[in-house]
C-alpha cells in the first residue's frame, strides 16, 4: 500500500471491513470520515503531490540545463571557427594588399632595380657575372651603371620574359634569382605564409 495515496488506503481499508463481516450479518454503519481525518488525508494528498512536482520538476531542471549546456558548447564551437575564418580572410587581404603596393612601386620607381642589381653584385664579390634583365630595366641600367659593370666584367643581356624589377644573375656555373616572385616569396615564407606572387599558394 506504500505507493497509494492517503485517499485510497482509506477507502481500501474500509472495503476490508466490510469483506471481513460475516455472510448475512447486518453490515455496520460506517461512520463517515471525521473533519480531523479528511484534513489528514488533504494534508498526505498534498504532501505526496508536492514530492511527485518537486522530483518531476527537477529532472525537467536537469534536461532543460543539459540543453543548454550543449547549446553553449556549440556556440562557443561555432565562434571560434569564425575567428579562425576571420583571421585568415584578414591575413589574405593583407598579403594581397602588400602585393598590390609592391607592384605599384615597381612600376612607380623603376630605377629600384638599379639597388636590386647592386645587393645581388655584394653577393658575388670578385666574380663576372651575366646580369639578365627585363629589356627596359636593362636599357636603364646601361644608361646608369653600364660602364662600370663593364669594367668589373659584368654582362647585361636582355630577357623579355622576366618582370620588371628583378633580375638573374648567373657566374662560375651557379644562378642567384633574384626576381620579384622569388624575393616576395622569401619574405612571405619568413612570415609563415604561402601566397605566391602571382596570386596563388604554394605547395
Amino acid at each position: 500500500m506504500s505507493g497509494l495515496t492517503a485517499w485510497e488506503r482509506w477507502e481500501l481499508s474500509s472495503l476490508d471491513e466490510k469483506v471481513a463481516a460475516k455472510p448475512g450479518a447486518a453490515e455496520p454503519a460506517v461512520a463517515p470520515p471525521t473533519v480531523e481525518e479528511l484534513d489528514r488525508i488533504r494534508q498526505a494528498a498534498q504532501e505526496e503531490g508536492y514530492s511527485a512536482g518537486y522530483a518531476a520538476g527537477r529532472a525537467a531542471a536537469q534536461e532543460e540545463a543539459s540543453r543548454i549546456g550543449d547549446a553553449a558548447a556549440k556556440l562557443e564551437r561555432a565562434l571560434a571557427g569564425f575567428d579562425q575564418q576571420v583571421g585568415e580572410e584578414l591575413v589574405a587581404l593583407a598579403v594581397e594588399i602588400a602585393r598590390q603596393v609592391l607592384r605599384h612601386e615597381v612600376a612607380a620607381r623603376p630605377e629600384a632595380v638599379l639597388e636590386v642589381v647592386r645587393e645581388a653584385l655584394l653577393q658575388l664579390p670578385h666574380q663576372h657575372a651575366a646580369i639578365y634583365l627585363h629589356p627596359d630595366d636593362a636599357v636603364l641600367v646601361r644608361a646608369a651603371v653600364g660602364e662600370s659593370l663593364a669594367h668589373a666584367g659584368h654582362r647585361i643581356h636582355e630577357d623579355p620574359t622576366l618582370e620588371r624589377g628583378g633580375c638573374l644573375f648567373e657566374t662560375g656555373g651557379s644562378q642567384l634569382d633574384a626576381t620579384v616572385a622569388t624575393r616576395w616569396r622569401r619574405v612571405v615564407e619568413n612570415l609563415g605564409l604561402n601566397a605566391a606572387w602571382d596570386g596563388a599558394e604554394t605547395p
